[in-house]
């Protein structure tokens, strides 16, 4: 079945899971394969995913190769060994996420990518760093923090610019490379929180190369708040803020509820 506007690969996985269907293979870019996890949570039909979008990160972050013939071959190979399993899943506002949520400049930047929608497939990682330029010099407030982050803990972050908050590891993929945010993150785990307190260009370079690296000087860094393991996060506006979830941006929120769902999907494994 092809998918036709947004929303609909959530019907069709949903219609596929009541109609007794083991397992949906999904050909598509991340927004699609998030639609269709979120028809498929909380049922016993599995999900699988073969790359088909511009830079396929959940695909990838699970093992699969990035060439869609080679990752079919690969799923077939799971497929016959029953390789199967049970993971976890991230929520904001009772949205499922597979890998990320982006909240502040991170899906401001995403906003602009998907208005030359038509772009997206062809010109791939130079549209998103265009994006990122355009969106740091004319599309986003920087002159104020823009949110709070409260941890269940008690403990508040109130001068956010940026948070990703994951489940897992990288956020995406810059060609061949991933961008390390939090390798904690992992679909047996509960998801991590990487929050930026600035937006200073030169602090900002400093991080995204760490974050190309070792990711050591991100971690260390005073202007990031990085927390692990975490059941639960809610995040406070100063009024609305853009999010984004898996690359799809879904407007703005002045509060953001996250939390880590256990053992809802069932996931087929390279």
């Amino acid at each position: 079945a092809e998918t036709s506007r947004r929303g609909h690969a959530t019907r069709l996985a949903q219609g596929a899971a009541a109609n007794g269907t083991e397992v949906v293979v999904v050909l598509g870019g991340d927004g699609t394969l998030n639609e269709a996890a979120n028809g498929l949570a909380g049922t016993r039909c599995a999900l699988a995913a073969l790359p088909g979008g511009s830079t396929n990160v959940f695909a990838r972050t699970i093992g699969l190769p990035n060439d869609p013939i080679e990752a079919t071959g690969a799923l077939l190979d799971a497929l016959a060994r029953s390789s199967i399993e049970r993971v976890g899943l991230g929520s904001v506002n009772g949205r499922y996420f597979l890998f990320h949520t982006g909240v502040g400049f991170d899906a401001a930047v995403v906003e602009q990518v998907e208005k030359r929608g038509a772009l997206k497939r062809y010109a791939g990682h130079p549209l998103f760093i265009y994006a990122g330029f355009a969106t740091w010099f004319r599309h986003y407030d920087r002159t104020r923090p823009r949110f709070a982050v409260h941890h269940v803990d008690g403990s508040v972050v109130d001068d956010a610019y940026l948070s990703i908050v994951l489940n897992t590891n990288p956020y995406t993929y810059l060609g061949d490379r991933p961008l390390e945010l939090a390798p904690e993150a992992t679909l047996d785990r509960g998801l991590a929180a990487v929050t930026m307190r600035t937006m200073a260009f030169a602090r900002m370079l400093r991080i995204i190369g760490s974050a190309l690296g070792n990711g050591k000087a991100l971690r260390r860094s005073r202007w990031v708040d990085h927390r692990t393991d975490l059941d639960g996060l809610t995040i406070r506006a100063y009024g609305p803020v853009p999010y984004q979830v898996d690359g799809d941006h879904l407007g703005d929120a002045d509060v953001l509820v996250f939390r880590h769902e256990r053992d809802v999907l069932d996931l087929v494994l390279p």
